[in-house]
């Protein structure tokens, strides 16, 4: 959140437009959940946009709470 400041975001609006948007998805197997902070991001499983990037860095990486490879995630998701 820091960096965003830093960036000269300002948060008005939970969707709305911003200069940046930076979303932590996972920290190595880690699973944490703080009023601030949810890693593994929880919308990562429905998100295409977010999986076809993952394919292509770490294909055979597992979530660590639904125990699924990043690939096999990408092919259970609605594609855009």
């Amino acid at each position: 959140m820091k960096t965003e400041i830093n960036m000269g975001r300002i948060r008005h609006e939970k969707w709305g437009p911003r200069i940046i948007d930076i979303d932590m998805l996972f920290y190595s197997n880690e699973i944490i959940e703080d009023e601030d902070l949810i890693i593994p991001h929880p919308g990562i499983a429905q998100r295409e946009f977010v999986l076809r990037s993952l394919i292509e860095l770490c294909p055979e990486f597992t979530h660590p709470i639904l125990n699924k490879k990043m690939k096999t995630l990408y092919s259970e998701v609605k594609k855009d």
